[in-house]
């Protein structure tokens, strides 16, 4: 039997103002956008003004996994205050009658919290392996492991999943009536999706090597499995 996931957190700061009704309570949905990401934005306070990087994550259970140099400013400023990581994917543009109603359909992610450094080495190679294993599904067994000079290069942090607030909006644009009964103008949703291409042979490989089957059958992006 699985233990019990923490449910998503009503902080203040964590429960949506506005447009209520795209808020989900459920962790599961919170997990589900995190596992469908590929980037997240970190944001952070930097020399007193704030600063927002893309950067790579992982998501192990209830903590979310970061890495970076050592020599990243960024990194080190998040471990000396509160931080929020986002994460959005966009399923569609909607297109309204009206400007003022157009919209996207999407799903959101915010987490907020306070990252501490993960500094046992069993941990921090697990948390690595964490972070690989997202943005490419497969690859940590057959590549070669950090040594010791890059575990020394790399600053790993873990932030409790506590926290956080999920959005979604999906379905059709929410036109005023005045101007459905208007007619005449064309509404409804564009769609958007990822797809992989063709996987590019890098120009040093030795002849010989075929491309993993985890890399040319991959799924497509922001449709993966729920992870547990």
């Amino acid at each position: 039997m699985s233990a019990p996931r923490t449910p998503l957190s009503p902080t203040p700061r964590s429960t949506p103002k506005r447009l209520k009704e795209r808020a989900r309570s459920d962790r599961a949905e919170l997990d589900a956008v995190l596992d469908a990401g590929l980037v997240c934005h970190l944001g952070v306070l930097f020399d007193g003004a704030p600063v927002v990087l893309p950067t790579v994550y992982g998501r192990d259970g209830d903590t979310l996994y970061l890495h970076g140099s050592t020599g990243a400013g960024n990194l080190r400023a998040a471990l000396r205050g509160p931080v929020s990581v986002a994460v959005t994917l966009v399923d569609g543009v909607v297109y309204a009658r009206s400007a003022m109603n157009f919209s996207m359909n999407y799903r959101s992610a915010v987490v907020h919290g306070r990252p501490v450094e993960v500094t046992d080495p069993a941990r921090r190679l697990d948390a690595l392996r964490v972070i690989i294993e997202h943005s490419a599904p497969g690859a940590w067994d057959r590549v070669r492991r950090p040594d010791k000079k890059e575990l020394a290069a790399t600053i790993v942090l873990a932030l409790d999943l506590t926290e956080a607030s999920v959005k979604v909006r999906s379905g059709d644009p929410g036109d005023d009536a005045a101007d459905i009964a208007t007619g005449g103008i064309w509404a409804g949703v564009l769609p958007l999706r990822q797809i992989w291409d063709a996987p590019i042979t890098s120009a040093d490989l030795e002849p010989g090597i075929p491309v993993p089957q985890d890399v040319s059958e991959r799924p497509e992006p922001g449709r993966l499995p729920v992870r547990r």
